[in-house]
């Protein structure tokens, strides 16, 4: 388990290390006249080669003219809930200059949204720096100007000086600091264990306290005596490091330290040997089950043992429909021997008696909730401060998952079986309706604001399972026609809802048959969507069962999956790293934020979600597995981690998230393992309401 989890501050970090090796994206290199700086599409470059804490620094190579200018500012990255900041003031870098005068340093200000801070110049803070050797330069926020304080500050921006001429710095560890020393006693650390699998690492080691310990850096040897640092990691949420060594069948030896506040470091630890292996294709595919698994392991919320919304991000904030993903990660990783049948059990224990104790609203639980407190919270707004029933039915499905693998007859597992009933059974689904004669079910519920976000669930998209547990309820159920005047509705309510989030009428009626990329679509809103949609609902609901009288929907999943494959490998908007084995459209993190993309220009910005394929693998078993070998085997030293693959990655603008989602590593798990063996899908449908909802779905089918 992860130790030290409660929230806590960051340290605001403008750059520490990038994964990719050309340039950091959250930069941006502006010149004119005469005047130049080394840039790659205007983006500073990433230096590999010389750095102060491993592996790479950003290299400021630059050409100063009285008839040009030249700047690069250098953005702070931001991801969902980083938003804890410490105390600071001063700016804090490090810098390597080869030359002996200081003279030529350039000039250095700060950025807010409403405006830019005076100018410093850098030879007034580096007395001292020698020729080639890292220096560490402390400028107080004061003096850059009144109203610079370190919350506001969103950008560093070094500029040209009053010298002439070529030169080169380089840049690392640009962060801000509090100007009070911590102490610089740092002890040893030593590694608790190595695996190797076929082309990394994984690194462990023992309890440590991140208030205390900022960095563990990692030295690594191919012959046991030459050591070289390759890399460090933030003890704020990690235990762990992923070596990406791209070598399979070597042998490799490992040391750790430990790095204070003030980059002290301590003694190196005891050497540690391991070796990497050629893997075969159902090694490599439990590999990625595991990896993804552990979000919801070691990197779940400490109190509730449920997953967080994304890691990193805040550490005590409870997603619920990822920990409905997540529960299901949870069933395979007990089943594959991940983790004991006795610690699955105790962990759902853990997990019941929080969502007991939980804020619910009308039995239906928020999206987010506070982790220590299990009380609502609204991360999305004032308005988002009550129930969501979307959240909740994908929550309901991993619990309904998770009742039937605790099959065994011992008082531990049936208490916690009627225990799950009772929470399955304290959800009013029928509440969401507003009122008796409505056709639709709705999103949310606010305790003090009601329906203020008087958003209806209807189809096609991720809430079919909302419908189908609300159809499956066995003490607050709805009419199954309301499958077909909700969800399917045919008003024209329903019509122009789809016609305006598709941005086409095909599909306005929730059939299609439009033939897009050469297949022909029964069921969707355009193109059918971004591939969550047929991931969300279908990881335990088994799509080859449920048909309705439009279609079936494992065949119109699959024609979904394959027109958004056709659709990356044509590429129409020509976007980089676009191939039979690197595709998979679908709503992660991007260059620019959050968004559902999908296999259409407008909502296609060249990003690729690793989950989007390798989640697809009941559907596209062959063109999923070349995708997931392609993203490990030739894109993991960026794209691979400590919870399997990274969110998302763009090529085009140099750029990979620095984040693990809750909604995107469990799907993973999950449809590779009803790929394997149905497990998931076996499981959810024996509960006796879901085999009811589908019946009483498809009489009306049959009636009509």
């Amino acid at each position: 388990m992860a130790l030290f989890s409660q929230e806590s501050d960051y340290t605001k970090v403008f750059f520490e290390n990038n994964l990719m090796e050309k340039s950091w994206n959250s930069s941006n290199v502006e010149y004119s006249g005469n005047s130049f700086v080394l840039n790659v599409q205007k983006r500073i470059p990433v230096a590999d080669h010389k750095f102060f804490t491993p592996g790479n620094s950003l290299q400021l190579k630059y050409s100063s003219n009285p008839e040009g200018n030249w700047s690069v500012t250098i953005n702070y990255p931001e991801w969902r809930g980083k938003d804890h900041f410490k105390k600071a003031d001063i700016l804090s870098f490090w810098m390597l200059n080869d030359e002996e005068s200081s003279s030529t340093l350039p000039e250095i200000s700060l950025l807010i949204k409403s405006g830019k801070s005076s100018s410093l110049s850098l030879d007034e803070y580096t007395n001292g720096l020698v020729s080639d050797e890292w220096f560490q330069v402390k400028i107080p926020l004061k003096d850059f100007g009144s109203g610079f304080k370190s919350a506001m500050i969103n950008a560093v921006q070094f500029q040209q000086g009053k010298s002439e001429g070529d030169h080169e710095v380089f840049l690392d560890q640009i962060e801000l600091l509090d100007a009070v020393n911590s102490d610089s006693s740092v002890s040893q650390v030593q590694i608790q264990n190595l695996k190797g699998y076929e082309r990394h690492v994984d690194i462990r080691w023992n309890e440590i306290d991140p208030d205390v310990i900022k960095y563990i850096q990692v030295y690594r040897s191919e012959n046991g005596e030459d050591y070289q640092p390759i890399g460090i990691q933030n003890t704020q949420y990690f235990s762990k490091f992923t070596d990406f060594t791209g070598q399979p069948d070597q042998t490799y030896y490992y040391k750790i330290s430990a790095l204070s506040y003030d980059y002290s470091e301590s003694e190196l630890s005891a050497a540690e040997k391991v070796s990497t292996k050629t893997m075969s294709d159902e090694e490599l595919l439990s590999m990625v089950q595991e990896a993804s698994f552990n979000y919801y392991w070691d990197g779940a919320e400490k109190n509730s043992g449920l997953a967080l919304e994304n890691i990193p991000g805040r550490k005590e904030m409870v997603a619920s429909g990822a920990s409905g993903f997540g529960l299901m990660a949870l069933v395979v990783g007990a089943e594959r021997n991940f983790i004991s049948r006795d610690e699955f059990v105790i962990r759902i224990g853990k997990i019941v008696q929080f969502l007991e104790k939980a804020e619910r609203f009308h039995g239906a639980y928020s999206h987010f909730i506070d982790g220590p407190s299990g009380k609502v919270e609204p991360f999305f707004g004032k308005k988002d401060n009550g129930a969501d029933l979307v959240e909740t039915s994908f929550l309901m499905q991993g619990l309904l998952t998770v009742k039937q693998y605790l099959s065994e007859e011992n008082s531990t597992e049936k208490g916690l079986r009627d225990r799950i009933t009772k929470i399955w059974e304290g959800v009013e689904w029928d509440w969401f309706r507003q009122e008796d004669s409505s056709n639709y079910l709705t999103w949310h519920w606010s305790p003090d604001q009601q329906w203020v976000i008087d958003h209806q669930l209807i189809g096609w998209n991720e809430t079919m399972i909302t419908y189908f547990l609300a159809i499956a309820s066995p003490t607050h159920g709805v009419d199954a026609n309301m499958y077909y005047t909700g969800w399917a509705s045919q008003q024209q309510k329903a019509k122009d809802y789809r016609s305006n989030w598709g941005e086409t009428s095909a599909g306005s009626t929730y059939t299609n048959e439009t033939t897009y990329y050469g297949i022909p679509l029964k069921v969707g809103v355009g193109v059918g969507g971004p591939l969550f949609f047929v991931h969300y609902s279908f990881l335990g609901l088994d799509p080859n069962k449920m048909s309705d009288r439009y279609v079936n929907y494992f065949e119109n999943n699959r024609d979904i999956v394959e027109i958004n494959y056709r659709y990356s490998v044509a590429n129409p908007g020509g976007y980089e790293g676009y191939a039979e084995n690197s595709w998979g459209l679908t709503a992660s993190d991007g260059p620019n934020g959050y968004k559902a993309r999908e296999a259409k220009p407008s909502q296609d910005d060249g990003t690729i979600a690793p989950t989007g394929a390798i989640a697809s693998f009941p559907y596209t078993p062959e063109k999923s597995m070349a995708a997931l070998k392609h993203f490990y085997r030739d894109n993991g030293k960026f794209l691979w981690g400590e919870y399997g693959f990274r969110d998302a990655f763009n090529l085009g603008e140099d750029w990979v998230a620095k984040i693990y989602m809750g909604l995107n590593q469990a799907p993973m798990t999950v449809m590779i393992e009803n790929y394997r063996s149905g497990l998931l899908w076996d499981l959810f449908m024996k509960n006796e309401e879901v085999q009811q909802a589908m019946t009483e779905i498809k009489n009306i089918n049959t009636e009509e």
